[in-house]
């Protein structure tokens, strides 16, 4: 069963018109130089929500430019300085949060629970990094020979291109303003299309907190490719930080390297949840319902291949099935609606497809499994089981509410299959033996590990991945390191 929220017009008003739809740049509120723009949807209703300018290739270069011009001065800043307006920042963001929560609704269509979690954790990065700011340490030591001494420090490495997924709108814009403010550099934000909005928001609220013209430019645009291209090929742009699909990666990280860009990438991921036989069952289910369903399933950190020791596998199989077979689905506005709908048709497409194909080869739904018809792009939460090892579900990310099962033996096949994937970004697993656990987690091929744990992502960690899940980190120390360039001086006296 749906469950619909009526909207009104007013309080739609009231979410987006205190910031600007327009294009920031240098402080600046303008249209784009071509005059187009686009509109921004509810995919829960179909409504439309706000018209919004689309940048074009001038005006990602005028953007640059007001970057550029207030480098020098931002980079001068007292790191104090610096990390008391990430503070502020982090104190608007949370008095706003309500508001910040229902926008992600409106435009991205997650539960009101799961934005309000959002928010929560996008604004840790403003704090996290609040105090990172004053922590960019460096090193001073005498050399081998003993002739002189080596001295290490980071400086900001300049100008950086920020590109964020319609996901985590909020998420992943602070994770990557955050650091790369308190490491003293000046950003270009270009967020997702289908999800502008909230990074519109979260620019005036920077605006607010006392971020100078220029150092936080924000740029939504249609037109991604020649954009995002054109900066990069700017000899003024020194980093690009990068979240979506590994495939658009890869045609970023070409285009970076005709100016040799350093590149932070965070890409596609096709994480395995691992339930050996002595795992409790009720921690392994309520891990999987948070690891499958945040967000939806459209993660890339979401579980999206589930192997179950055979022993238990029924039992847990019934088990997750019942709980995902309860959760309600509808508009996300609505405070008991626990799943909302997918970000668009071609989203919904997508995972049907992937069901579809699984059915055919054999496999069972134990729930959900069909789409549903009627307004939003809605797809009912699915577990399937008799999952071949080698089906194409089991491939690449579904991005949507649904977990396939497939069984294994021994501790060796386990790693086997969840190591069976070009990415590595995260990987799960529950058990009851730590020193088993452990041991396990070393042999995977994974950057972050969630142990009898559903949830990693954490502002004070490194997240990021193996293999074709990404370059660089992001979040902790490590995240401010990221939009830094360590320079060595030999000194002698």
């Amino acid at each position: 069963m749906l469950i619909r929220h009526e909207h009104l017009t007013g309080a739609t008003t009231d979410l987006t018109g205190w910031f600007p739809h327009d294009l920031v740049i240098d402080g600046i509120q303008r249209h784009a130089s071509s005059g187009d723009r686009f509109d921004v949807t509810n995919p829960a209703t179909g409504e439309r929500i706000a018209s919004v300018a689309s940048a074009t290739v001038e005006d990602g270069l005028d953007a640059v430019r007001a970057a550029e011009r207030a480098l020098p001065s931002w980079r001068a800043r007292p790191p104090r300085e610096r990390a008391e307006i990430l503070r502020k920042a982090f104190e608007l963001m949370t008095a706003r949060g309500e508001d910040l929560a229902r926008l992600i609704v409106l435009e991205n269509g997650k539960s009101l629970a799961d934005a309000r979690g959002e928010i929560a954790y996008a604004a840790e990065f403003f704090r996290w990094y609040s105090e990172e700011a004053v922590r960019l340490l460096g090193t001073l030591q005498r050399s081998p020979n003993g002739q002189n001494r080596i001295l290490v420090s980071h400086q900001p490495i300049g100008v950086s291109v920020l590109v964020t997924p319609w996901n985590f709108p909020a998420a992943m814009a602070t994770r990557k303003i955050a650091p790369a403010l308190a490491a003293g550099c000046t950003v270009i934000l270009k967020p997702a299309s289908d999800t502008p909005l909230t990074a519109q928001a979260i620019g005036e609220l920077l605006s607010q907190a006392g971020v100078p013209p220029g150092v936080v430019n924000v740029l939504p645009s249609r037109k991604a490719g020649p954009v995002v291209s054109a900066m990069l090929n700017d000899p003024a742009v020194r980093k690009l930080s990068f979240t979506g699909s590994t495939e658009v990666g890869r045609i970023l990280l070409e285009n970076a390297s005709h100016t040799v860009v350093n590149c932070s990438m965070e890409l596609g991921g096709n994480a395995p949840f691992l339930v050996f036989d002595d795992a409790n069952l009720d921690d392994a289910v309520d891990g999987a319902m948070i690891a499958k369903m945040r967000n939806g399933g459209e993660a890339c950190t979401a579980a999206n291949r589930f192997y179950v020791h055979a022993t238990v596998a029924t039992e847990f199989a019934e088990r997750l099935a019942a709980r995902m077979r309860g959760l309600r689905m509808g508009d996300g506005l609505e405070e008991s609606v626990q799943l909302g709908p997918l970000i668009n048709q071609e989203a919904r497409i997508k995972v049907n497809d992937l069901v579809t194909a699984a059915r055919e080869a054999g496999a069972t739904a134990l729930t959900g499994g069909t789409q549903d018809e009627g307004i939003g792009f809605f797809y009912p939460p699915t577990v399937l089981v008799n999952v071949s090892s080698d089906s194409p579900i089991l491939g690449e990310e579904i991005f949507g509410p649904v977990a396939p099962i497939v069984t294994f033996d021994t501790d060796d096949e386990a790693v086997r299959l969840a190591n069976h994937t070009d990415f590595g970004l995260v990987a799960y697993l529950y058990t009851s033996d730590l020193a088993r656990g452990l041991a396990i987690s070393e042999r995977l091929e994974s950057g972050m590990i969630g142990l009898n744990r559903g949830l990693v992502s954490d502002p004070a960690a490194p997240f990021g991945g193996f293999k074709q899940s990404g370059l660089g980190r992001e979040g902790g120390h490590e995240g401010m390191l990221e939009f830094t360039e360590s320079q060595y001086i030999a000194v002698s006296w």
